[in-house]
This record gives C-alpha cells, sequence and structure tokens, in this order.
C-alpha cells in the first residue's frame, strides 16, 4: 500500500507536466503605455519569434476598446521582420486617444505574416501566438 501511494505522489508531478500546454512559438506582450505630450498613446509591445524560421513581415491587427467597452479603432501593429529565436521591441503611437481611456487592447487578427522562404504563415501567427502584459491596459487574443 505504501509503496502504491509513494508512486502516486512521485508520479503526480510528471502527469501534470505532460497535461501542460505546450508553449506557443510567437509571444506578443503588452509592455507598456504612456500618454504622450499631445494627448495620445505610446504603446511599447514585445514580440518573440520562436518559429524554427524567420519571418519577413509580422503584422497583427488589434482592436482598441474604450474603458465603456466600445471599439475605438482597428490599428495594425507591423513588426517588420522577425528574426527566428530573436524578441524585438516596438513602440506604436495612437493618436488622440490618451492611455487612460484604453480598457482593453484585443488581437483580432493577423494582417500578414510571411516566411523568410515568401510563404504565408498567417495561420501560424494567429494559433501559434500567445500574449501577456505587464501594463495597465488589459491585453490579450
Amino acid at each position: 500500500m505504501r509503496a502504491a501511494a509513494l508512486l502516486a505522489v512521485l508520479a503526480g508531478p510528471a502527469l501534470a507536466q505532460q497535461d501542460a500546454p505546450a508553449a506557443k512559438p510567437l509571444l506578443l506582450e503588452l509592455n507598456g503605455a504612456v500618454t504622450t505630450e499631445d494627448g495620445g498613446c505610446q504603446l511599447t509591445l514585445v514580440a518573440t519569434n520562436a518559429l524554427p524560421t524567420g519571418l519577413t513581415r509580422a503584422a497583427w491587427q488589434v482592436a482598441i476598446f474604450d474603458r465603456a467597452g466600445a471599439v475605438q479603432g482597428l490599428p495594425i501593429l507591423d513588426f517588420g521582420a522577425l528574426l527566428a529565436g530573436k524578441t524585438k521591441v516596438a513602440q506604436f503611437a495612437l493618436p488622440g486617444q490618451g492611455c487612460d481611456r484604453i480598457g482593453r487592447i484585443v488581437v483580432n487578427d493577423v494582417a500578414e505574416c510571411l516566411a523568410e522562404d515568401g510563404s504565408d504563415q498567417r495561420m501560424a501567427c494567429l494559433t501559434g501566438l500567445d500574449a501577456q502584459n505587464r501594463s495597465e491596459i488589459e491585453f490579450g487574443l
């Protein structure tokens, strides 16, 4: 009886690791949001490409929601080229909209995602995407 209990305890962490979802190969992190002097909002985003190939262009469309939940815009966040295994930091300006008026940002769609060989990788850039947040604005998929 003791041996069976010991095996169950030891197997627990191994089984939990097997059930853990695999890390997605692309990560977008909303790292910060600062209201600019002209009343706009400057977003700092971090993109990490863990795909086996580099991307010549990676661009996502996001939906910007105000604090009441109404969509205020659908800008494209264009990171340009993302090398395989590389992290890239980019800043994007949202003119005329202070960060304090933004309630949520949602990754809505992939505008473009091209691999180094020219192949269309939009599905990989959508289904293989994970989101993280380090700002006061809610951010996700």
